[in-house]
């Protein structure tokens, strides 16, 4: 991804956060590996918004891919934009920016999910909700 032309509004779903005292490592910024829980958590209020939860029809991570641009100080507002950017037959691909409060790339994720039902233990066709986001 080019960060250099990416702004919120390329983005279908918005999730604001904040950091946390908990979330600092020795060097007095954001640890990287938090990274990853915020952008799980942004991703999953959007599951809840396609009605997908932990049984039954869900998605499972098959891969993620993150970048880090800049340092994520403590304290500190951001935004995460979340759009659908690829669908396969049964895995998708979702596109994660987090954004300073002025609209300052600080890092970006890649995460494939496989859609995927807990109950019958196999992958399933990407559902419809997901297929409709990736449309808009």
């Amino acid at each position: 991804m080019n960060k250099s032309n990416v702004t919120l509004k390329d983005y279908s779903f918005i999730h604001e956060a904040s950091t946390r005292w908990i979330d600092l490592d020795a060097f007095q910024h954001i640890n990287n590996a938090v990274f990853l829980s915020y952008f799980e958590d942004a991703r999953v209020v959007l599951l809840k918004r396609w009605g997908l939860t932990p049984n039954g029809k869900s998605v499972i991570v098959a891969s993620a891919k993150v970048n880090y641009y800049k340092q994520l100080l403590h304290p500190s507002s951001f935004i995460i934009g979340q759009k659908v950017s690829r669908l396969g037959s049964t895995s998708f691909d979702l596109q994660s920016t987090m954004f300073s409060k002025d609209s300052e790339v600080i890092s970006d994720a890649l995460i494939t999910s496989v859609c995927f039902d807990f109950d019958k233990q196999e992958k399933q066709t990407v559902y419809e909700k997901i297929k409709n986001d990736y449309l808009k």
